[in-house]
């Protein structure tokens, strides 16, 4: 069904273990690299002025021409990082949950929780935990598994990535009409960080990309319906695949 990679990109303070989920709704002969992002997993914790580039670059070595990407939040910045600078070793990029040209409320916001993470972690890991699981149907086990990965973070290293994740869409924006893979954005309808109207943004800025919109979830959507994630991948490289 498909015969190339996909390489899973996660969010910040988060790990590759946030796929597992998707990857056990995918077609059993699909080939999967979800490696750890700079600063994340067993990696060495993120310098302080840590960039987009630089998360991009702890995650090239290992693609392959034709992969396909699929970057959640954070983890679709950095594909898009990819899929503009590298564009031979894109054959087709998928974003989930992702942030795209914050206005300025939005970035303020955004900015708000950078300063609460700084002054108090573990709050504002409770904070994130109650915005990306409130009124879902995911188990407690599996908010647990995510409560325990963020808490497991070395907390500079976590604040080093989430400045990138707070700002780097102002950088990439101006670049996305100049990314030429085929491309897909899907988000919750109920997510208040990564927004309906900015995955419409995303779809509008690059070219002939595509947008889902996923009733009734949150951020955290490839744990809260992975199904979706898998279906909505699946069918795009098929289409792709088709055309």
């Amino acid at each position: 069904m498909i015969s190339t990679r996909l390489v899973l990109l996660h969010g910040v303070g988060l790990d590759h273990s946030m796929w597992q989920p998707v990857v056990a709704a995918l077609p059993s002969d699909v080939v999967v690299w979800a490696p750890d992002l700079l600063g994340h997993g067993a990696n060495p914790p993120a310098p302080q002025h840590t960039t987009l580039t630089d998360l991009a670059a702890s995650v090239v070595g290992g693609l392959r021409p034709g992969d396909n990407l699929v970057g959640f939040s954070l983890g679709a910045l950095v594909a898009q990082h990819i899929a503009r600078y590298e564009p031979t070793l894109v054959a087709t990029l998928t974003n989930v949950s992702s942030v795209c040209q914050r206005t300025a409320s939005e970035r303020s916001r955004v900015l708000d929780r950078l300063a609460g993470a700084t002054g108090d972690f573990p709050s504002s890991v409770a904070a994130s935990l109650e915005r990306w699981y409130r009124g879902t149907s995911v188990g407690a086990d599996a908010v647990e598994r995510t409560r325990v990965t963020l808490l497991a973070n070395d907390v500079g290293s976590y604040l080093s990535c989430y400045r990138v994740f707070a700002t780097a869409d102002a950088e990439i924006g101006p670049e996305l009409p100049r990314i030429t893979a085929p491309s897909l954005a899907i988000t919750g309808e109920l997510d208040t960080g990564s927004t309906p109207e900015m995955s419409q943004r995303l779809a509008d800025a690059i070219p002939g990309c595509s947008l889902v919109v996923v009733p009734g979830a949150r951020h955290l959507l490839p744990v809260q319906n992975p199904r979706a994630v898998a279906d909505a991948v699946t069918a795009f490289l098929g289409e792709i695949a088709h055309a």
